[in-house]
């Protein structure tokens, strides 16, 4: 009976036609396979750590460009959040240099419906790296029920498919962030629940440290498996409409005259774009977390003809859905000049940013697109929206165009 240990497993020669064979406990190897095996150790080309390219072009340029096709005007703020992504990127990719690049989170300053969350996405969007959103007001200081801090982190996780090296190099949006603001000037003697506490407690987090999350989602548990995300390298914006931080810039501006003789200064108009970080400071943010987002940039309120790029011009824009949507039933949707400037107008008065645009909208089409399947019934093939119709939307004769 042949012993398989007495012929190589590999190239199976006898071992009575090689000089040496190697025998181990259910294996054996002749002399010639292991010299062909160093031999291909030797010629085979050592891995070096290369980094891997980036799927997108790091070139502030470009980032505008593509930040352009979605929001409207804030020409000043993107440009100045373009650097600071792609600066931001260029650290992480900084590798065995020797040189330690400072981290520079974005804190994004404006009135509300003015771009400030769509210009994060847009970012995230370009970048292709996941991207969570947090509304500052749900999380509270620890020891209080409610989300923590660290639930921030963990929808990050959950939005990178539980990969903890993609959320490690993500964004985190942090809503409403003057809605933590502390209620006065002077330090609190209390535990703030909403305000100062959870300031503090955001600290480390923006900062960078290593937390341990629950790799499913929800409640951390004593016995339950915990996952360690880095937060060095994961960049935080953090956004606010700060209603009244106006009045602080203005006040600090005019300066004050006291006492006779005193010189009387002009009325300052300046607005929210000549703020520094000391007038947020006095909003009620604390001066360790201000330092933390050293790039901080303010949105400009938007104009009329801003509202009716957003309308029109923007990529995905609202009047391109709704026509989709029409054209489903087979009937065009058009909007006259005056239309969209009635549905501007209109969306200006509610003093709630582009995001009155949609309400607008809705007010003006329901009617029709309640009568969608009737007006196909009936051949009417258009629908005109003019100013009469914006102010009239119940005047469906009006807007239907001829029949067919």
């Amino acid at each position: 009976m042949l012993n398989p240990l007495d012929y190589c497993s590999f190239c199976g020669k006898a071992k009575e036609s090689v000089k040496k064979l190697i025998v181990g406990e259910n294996v054996a190897i002749c002399d010639i396979c292991v010299t062909l095996c160093q031999e291909l150790l030797e010629t085979e080309p050592k891995s070096v750590a290369v980094e891997a390219e980036p799927s997108v072009q790091l070139d502030p340029v470009l980032v505008k460009e593509f930040l352009d096709q979605y929001v409207i005007s804030q020409n000043n703020a993107k440009i100045i959040l373009a650097v600071a992504v792609i600066n931001h990127y260029k650290r992480i990719n900084n590798v065995n240099t020797g040189i330690e690049l400072d981290k520079s989170n974005i804190m994004i300053i404006g009135p509300t419906g003015t771009g400030k969350t769509l210009l994060a996405r847009s970012l995230a969007r370009y970048l292709d790296v996941p991207f969570a959103i947090a509304d500052a007001t749900s999380v509270t200081e620890a020891g209080y029920v409610g989300d923590d801090v660290e639930s921030i982190i963990i929808r990050l996780l959950n939005n990178a498919n539980g990969d903890v090296e993609k959320a490690q190099r993500g964004i985190i949006y942090i809503d409403e962030i003057d809605k933590i603001a502390r209620k006065g000037e002077s330090a609190s003697i209390t535990r703030d629940v909403s305000g100062e506490g959870v300031q503090q407690a955001l600290l480390k987090l923006v900062e960078g440290t290593v937390c341990r999350v629950p790799p499913s989602g929800g409640r951390k548990h004593p016995s339950a498996d915990m996952v360690e995300i880095d937060t060095k390298n994961i960049l935080f914006i953090a956004g606010g409409a700060f209603v009244g931080l106006e009045n602080i810039v203005q006040k600090r501006e005019r300066g004050t005259s006291i006492g006779f003789g005193a010189t009387m200064k002009s009325t300052s108009t300046a607005g929210i774009q000549s703020f520094i970080p000391d007038d947020i400071i006095r909003y009620g943010m604390i001066p360790e977390f201000i330092g933390r987002f050293p790039v901080a940039v303010a949105l400009d309120n938007l104009t009329h003809e801003d509202f009716v790029s957003i309308l029109t011009n923007s990529k995905n824009n609202l009047i391109t859905q709704y026509q989709y949507l029409f054209r489903i039933d087979d009937v065009d949707l058009e909007f006259s000049p005056d239309g969209i400037d009635a549905i501007v107008d209109r969306a200006m008065a509610s003093k709630t940013g582009a995001r009155a645009l949609q309400t607008e909208m809705e007010r003006v089409l329901v009617p029709h697109m309640f009568q969608l399947a009737r007006y196909k019934k009936h051949n009417f093939d258009r629908v005109l929206i003019n100013r009469d119709v914006v102010n009239n939307p119940y005047s469906l004769m009006e807007a239907t165009g001829e029949k067919t």
